[in-house]
């Protein structure tokens, strides 16, 4: 997906990206200072419409809260999905927050500590069990307050995810209790202790094959159905993970979200709906919902050359979007669409090494972009930045201020 499509997606005033009908230095004044990310409620709301509209009526749809904890952009999801799912404490205060029922937030996660258990115990939360020793703790917690935990048990299924950008399931992991143990971590659970509700699969991420996303949903419905012959109640819940991808580099293809669809509607009709006829399904996505929404946006500090490579310097870098960087997840580092968003009319003059401020080579935003010769002053706006960007990068690395954040 090239440059183009993204600005095609937020539109333009003139030379002048805009970003919910804002002008990009209009937008920098409002906020007040640069670096910033800012995030389209309108352009949330849509892709939320449009996950909807090819979804099975059945199915339910999750926000993964980790793509986006700002609590706005909670806040705003909390009215549009059925449920949230959380994975700590701070990630559940945010979602219990917006007013969402408990009963629909999810607690993920390895290493979940004891009072975050009492916390999501006693706020009424479905713990997603992770480990045996997980499962001791949570009975105890729920004696403790005299509460009786809801929980489902997280899979980790015997196979991977093809294509995946993370894998999460398949051989040895840290995510979730390995699918040949479960049955007999259910035989240990009294059901006066612990009302385990169903089960959560999720082996993969950032995956923009359709096939292989429709061959991975229909493995994990044949674990499920397997796995549900060793619960004592009927399984209520079943959380098929997600795993939808957005686009970052220029031959990427989109995924077809309607093939997936139109395949999981014919995987429940033909095996699930009869076999488990009570069970709440759901699937859980957090980047594909909010990733292509988000800008992140830099002023140019300085332009040099050094030995014939174009540098801009900007005053933000990879303590705010480390994934930009190519060190969250990439195995070959490629560069995010990005471009001057005050300079939009102004033809390519060649590459441009975009760096942030940091004392560290590892903190490069674009290598060799093509983009106007930049100046000082000018705005550099990196796409596809509302996912995974200021809550999973370094930000107290050298001590820099904090970016700002807007939904808009």
């Amino acid at each position: 997906m090239r440059t183009e499509e993204h600005l095609a997606a937020f539109g333009r005033d003139g030379a002048a990206l805009e970003v919910a009908g804002i002008p990009l230095e209009r937008l920098a004044a409002r906020v007040g200072s640069t670096p910033f990310f800012a995030y389209d409620r309108a352009a949330i709301t849509t892709r939320v419409a449009e996950v909807r509209a090819a979804l099975p009526d059945r199915v339910g749809l999750g926000y993964a809260v980790k793509a986006n904890p700002m609590p706005a952009v909670v806040q705003h999801l909390s009215r549009l999905v059925d449920s949230l799912d959380v994975a700590s404490a701070g990630e559940l205060a945010v979602a219990l927050d917006t007013g969402h029922d408990p009963a629909r937030i999810s607690f993920a996660g390895p290493g979940k500590t004891d009072a975050e258990l009492r916390r999501a115990v006693a706020a009424g939360a479905v713990v997603e069990i992770e480990s045996r020793t997980e499962l001791q703790r949570l009975v105890r917690t729920g004696k403790e307050l005299a509460v009786r935990p809801q929980a489902a048990v997280r899979v980790n299924p015997p196979f991977a995810v093809k294509g995946s950008g993370m894998r999460m399931g398949g051989g040895p992991q840290q995510f979730g209790v390995d699918a040949e143990m479960v049955p007999s971590l259910l035989g240990e659970v009294s059901p006066g202790d612990v009302d385990v509700l169903g089960f959560h699969v999720f082996a993969g991420s950032q995956n923009l094959r359709a096939d292989i996303l429709v061959e991975a949903q229909a493995r994990t419905v044949d674990l499920v159905l397997e796995l549900a012959t060793h619960l004592r109640d009927e399984v209520r819940y079943v959380n098929l993970g997600g795993g939808f991808g957005i686009p970052y580099f220029e031959k990427d293809e989109r995924l077809d979200l309607a093939l997936v669809g139109q395949r999981l509607g014919e995987l429940l009709d033909e095996r699930l709906v009869e076999a488990l006829p009570h069970a709440a399904v759901s699937l859980e996505l957090g980047r594909y919902l909010v990733g292509e929404a988000g800008v992140y946006v830099t002023q140019v500090v300085d332009v040099k050359e050094s030995r014939g490579q174009a540098y801009a310097v900007v005053d933000g870098g990879m303590h705010h979007q480390l994934a930009a960087s190519g060190n969250f997840g990439q195995v070959i580092r490629r560069n995010y669409p990005m471009a001057l968003g005050n300079r939009l009319g102004d033809p390519d003059t060649g590459p441009v090494t975009v760096v942030g401020c940091l004392c560290t080579p590892l903190d490069l935003l674009g290598d060799s972009v093509e983009l106007p010769r930049p100046d000082v002053g000018d705005l550099v706006v990196v796409f596809q930045a509302g996912a995974y960007g200021l809550t999973a990068s370094p930000t107290a690395f050298l001590g820099h201020p904090a970016p700002a954040e807007v939904l808009l």
